[in-house]
C-alpha cells in the first residue's frame, strides 16, 4: 500500500466522512485482511509510534481489538482504566492528555461514559484521537467494521435494506451506523418500542429524513438484506422504559420464526456482547446466517485500517 493520504487528524464520528472516506477505510481494512492471513501477522507499519488505550468503560470486544490493531502494526501499546489512574482522584481529561502526551503518546483511543469526552480531549492534545465509544453518542470504529461486514458479505451496501432492532435511542453502534450505512446508499429501518425510539429519528424524522421508522418487527425483518439486533441493557428495565423482558422478548426478540421473514440470504449482526435469548435467539445469534463473529474479526482489521491511515509511516 502507497497511498496513504488521509486528511483526517482524529476520528470522532463518521457523521463528517465523505463517501470517498469510507471506501479508503474500507479499503485499507481489506489490505489488513490480507495481514491477517499471513503467517507472520505483523507488519513494520507503526513502529516507534505509540498508541495509548485509555477506557473510562469495561470493554472485552472493543480494547483487545485496539491492542491488537496496534500491535500487528508494530506500535507499542499502553493500556489505561480509569479504575487504575488517577482519574479516581480526581485528575481532568487535560490532566489526562497532558500525561499521555508527555509519555509521547502518537494516538489515543479513548473509551467514555459521556458523550463528548473524546471531543473535549481531543482540542488538547497534539496526536490523534479516536473515539471508541462516547456515552450514546458514537461509536465509529464499530460502524465501520459493519460496513466492512456487509460489503464481505453483499458485495455492496446500494440499495441493501438494513434493519436496525433494539434500544435505538440510547445505541451510539445504531447512530454512527445510520451514518455510514446511509452516506453508502443503503435504506435503514429501525425498530423497537415506542420508548426506545429517539424523538429526532420518529416517523417524522426530522435529522435522517430517508430512515424509515416502525414498532412493528414483521415490517422491520420484510426483505431485509441485513439484520442487525442491539443489545438490551437491564437499566432500560429500571428505568421504566420497559413493562417487562419478557414483553420485549415476546414483541422484539430475533428468533427463526421472523427471521425467515428477511431474504433468504439475509445476514444477522449484533455489536456484541449479546445477551442470548433476551434480543436474539442463541440458534439464531449462533446459526448459519449469523457474522457476528467475523464483526469481531474484522474488528481488528478496520482498528489496524484506521491506524494506519492516521499514522501509518511505512508501506504495507
Amino acid at each position: 500500500m502507497t497511498d496513504n493520504i488521509w486528511q483526517r487528524k482524529h476520528i470522532l464520528d463518521v457523521d463528517d466522512f465523505s463517501r470517498e472516506d469510507l471506501e479508503k477505510v474500507l479499503q485499507t481494512t481489506l489490505v489488513m485482511k490480507d495481514v491477517l492471513s499471513r503467517p507472520l501477522k505483523k507488519v513494520p507499519s507503526l513502529r516507534g509510534r505509540i498508541v495509548a488505550n485509555m477506557f473510562y468503560e469495561p470493554s472485552t470486544r472493543t480494547l483487545s481489538s485496539f491492542e491488537l490493531a496496534a500491535k500487528h502494526l508494530s506500535a507499542d501499546v499502553i493500556n489505561l482504566s480509569a479504575a487504575s489512574s488517577s482519574y479516581v482522584k480526581g485528575e481532568s481529561l487535560i490532566d489526562t492528555m497532558s500525561t499521555l502526551e508527555a509519555l509521547g503518546a502518537d494516538v489515543v483511543v479513548m473509551r467514555h461514559s459521556q458523550s463528548g469526552a473524546p471531543y473535549a480531549a481531543a482540542r488538547h492534545l497534539k496526536g490523534s484521537m479516536i473515539n471508541a465509544g462516547d456515552g450514546w453518542h458514537a461509536h465509529p470504529s464499530q460502524a465501520l467494521l459493519d460496513l466492512f461486514t456487509i460489503r464481505q458479505y453483499k458485495g455492496q451496501t446500494d440499495g441493501l435494506k438494513v434493519s436496525i432492532i433494539g434500544d435505538i435511542k440510547h445505541s451510539r453502534v445504531a447512530r454512527s451506523n445510520i451514518w455510514s450505512l446511509t452516506k453508502m446508499g443503503s435504506e435503514v429501518t429501525i425498530c423497537g418500542p415506542q420508548t426506545l425510539l429517539p424523538n429526532c429519528l420518529s416517523r417524522n424524522g426530522d435529522i435522517f429524513p430517508e430512515v424509515k421508522c416502525t414498532l412493528d418487527i414483521g415490517e422491520a425483518l420484510a426483505d431485509a438484506d441485513v439484520v442487525m439486533m442491539l443489545r438490551l441493557q437491564k437499566e432500560r428495565q429500571q428505568s421504566g422504559l420497559l413493562p417487562s423482558v419478557g414483553e420485549y422478548i415476546a414483541d422484539y426478540q430475533l428468533n427463526e420464526a421472523r427471521l425467515v421473514l428477511a431474504k433468504k440470504d439475509a445476514i444477522v449482526m449484533h455489536p456484541g456482547p449479546v445477551n442470548e435469548d433476551l434480543e436474539i435467539k442463541r440458534d439464531v445469534a449462533y446459526g448459519k446466517q449469523s457474522v457476528i463473529q467475523e464483526q469481531v474479526t474484522n474488528g481488528v482489521a478496520t482498528r489496524m485500517a484506521l491506524l494506519y491511515l492516521l499514522c501509518g509511516r511505512e508501506e504495507i
